[in-house]
């Protein structure tokens, strides 16, 4: 079973559910609980009082028409592997009396299949598709908690925070894109409470596991082709150069040992590369050229966190800046302080978030900043380039108070990746 089970094997589910009321009705009401909840049920609790939400008054759900749902679902990369979803968890739906529900990265409902009983209550809940399913829109639930928490969630009848949905249990983990690192969308297993199954955790971890491999494969597929058509280009071309798509992803390299991923080319924008120095970005079919830029030279980079976030870069050849979300920043100042030796994903989890458990955001999080950085962060570990020096200003305010969100202590011990 999946370590994020809301109930141990062997549970009675009818006085487990009995104990959960008191606990949730206890807590509604400022009074102790006769236990404590679990802490990410706690901690989403929190967060919905402090919305004002009302666990017996239920918002009003607004769906989106069918036509904003389509759309979404054609921009949606679940798209290409919602059948697959279908294939492992709507084949045993209507035996099991459970609801499939796969949404974005909103908490829009874009896809649901199970049993028609299941399907019709549901329906008196607003659970439906182009319904949001956000802690904001509906309280604690299986969806919007593993949004809040970026972590797989199962919820168990009263430890949602609306009391309609006390006779529901929901299964829901994330999905995130294996090119990038985005959140893509939740899937979830929802049915009545006293039907759950220890297995069921385990069947959503199945699932997630067979979409990001399907979503891979796509993207081999994808590299594959950028190869065979630049082919012909390649034989022609002297001296070093890497060929990547979209994202980085080196699809052909020649006289250089880059890794399987540089930064993310962006056209007029002078790039730095590991082996290569400052390079130049060419657009090819769909994907990039990525060469010398002349004479290798050090690339000067500062971080202004005086104000909003902004990275200026100088390599002399060009220069360029972008401004960074605080999250960005503060990903790129543990990395620098991480010197040569790097960051892995557990220490920059650590290092960002206090803790162990986001390791699969912490790597989301560099994916961001390498979109907007360039080459200027390496992966495995997290370091900065070859050749680059990072001077950061305004780390610490008049009298030695760290920027909002920046802490201006010493990078966490590496624990690996």
């Amino acid at each position: 079973m999946a370590g994020w089970s809301a109930v141990a094997p062997g549970t009675d589910l009818s006085r487990h559910a009995r104990v959960l009321s008191r606990v949730h009705d206890a807590v509604i009401a400022g009074t102790p609980p006769p236990v404590p909840p679990r802490r990410v049920v706690e901690r989403s609790w929190s967060r919905v009082l402090r919305l004002g939400m009302d666990p017996d008054r239920p918002r009003a759900r607004d769906p989106l028409p069918l036509e904003a749902v389509e759309a979404r679902r054609r921009r949606s990369a679940l798209s290409l592997v919602v059948d697959e979803l279908r294939q492992v968890l709507g084949s045993v739906a209507d035996a099991s009396h459970f609801l499939v529900v796969v949404t974005d990265a909103d908490g829009v409902v874009l896809w649901r299949e199970g049993s028609a009983g299941t399907r019709l209550r549901a329906d008196t809940l607003g659970f439906a598709e182009g319904a949001t399913w956000t802690e904001a829109a509906v309280g604690t639930n299986a969806i919007g908690t593993a949004l809040a928490e970026a972590a797989p969630v199962q919820l168990f009848s009263a430890e949602h925070f609306e009391a309609a949905q006390h006779p529901w249990y929901c299964s829901a983990a994330p999905i995130h894109s294996p090119v990038t690192g985005e959140l893509l969308g939740v899937v979830d297993v929802s049915g009545p409470a006293l039907t759950l199954h220890p297995a069921i955790g385990a069947l959503v971890d199945t699932s997630v596991r067979l979409a990001e491999s399907r979503l891979w494969r796509r993207h081999e597929e994808r590299l594959e082709r950028l190869r065979r058509t630049a082919d012909p280009l390649l034989a022609t071309v002297r001296g070093p150069l890497l060929l990547v798509d979209d994202d980085g992803w080196v699809a052909h390299r020649s006289g250089v040992a880059a890794g399987p991923r540089v930064g993310v080319p962006h056209a007029g924008r002078v790039m730095t590369v590991a082996g290569l120095g400052l390079c130049t970005p060419e657009r090819f079919a769909e994907g990039w050229l990525v060469r010398p830029r002349g004479r290798r030279e050090p690339v000067r980079a500062e971080l202004d966190l005086t104000g909003t976030p902004v990275l200026r870069v100088d390599g002399g050849a060009a220069s360029w800046q972008a401004a960074l979300t605080r999250r960005q920043a503060e990903v790129l100042v543990l990395v620098a302080r991480a010197g040569p030796a790097g960051l892995g994903a557990a220490a920059l989890s650590r290092g960002l978030f206090g803790d162990d458990a986001h390791v699969v955001t912490a790597r989301a999080e560099v994916s961001r900043l390498r979109r907007v950085a360039g080459g200027l962060v390496l992966s495995a570990p997290y370091r900065l380039a070859d050749g680059v020096s990072l001077t950061l200003n305004g780390l610490t305010r008049p009298g030695g108070s760290p920027a909002p969100g920046l802490s201006p202590g010493p990078a966490p011990a590496d624990g690996g990746s």
